[in-house]
């Protein structure tokens, strides 16, 4: 993991920040990292969302079409056989 840059978010509503706060208690870690884990999540949904779709259209091609076995052997064959 690389040195993150430090962030500072302004005008953030009183509110919102003491929801973290009482989360962050709750959970029995600091404020910094409960936003680390907030922010994080987030930054992940798409990423999730998109290997979800992925692994749902591959299930539906390999229902459709079933499976094809491995060609690495007979590609290397070929191969050799050339040259």
């Amino acid at each position: 993991m690389s040195a993150a840059e430090a962030v500072k978010i302004r005008k953030l509503p009183d509110w919102v920040l003491d929801a973290h706060r009482a989360r962050a208690e709750q959970e029995g870690v600091s404020l910094e990292e409960e936003l680390r884990v907030v922010l994080t999540e987030a930054a992940l949904k798409p990423k999730l969302e998109f290997a979800a779709k992925a692994a749902e259209l591959t299930a539906s091609l390999k229902a459709k079409y079933g499976t094809f076995s491995d060609s690495t052997e007979l590609i290397r064959e070929d191969r050799e056989d050339r040259g």
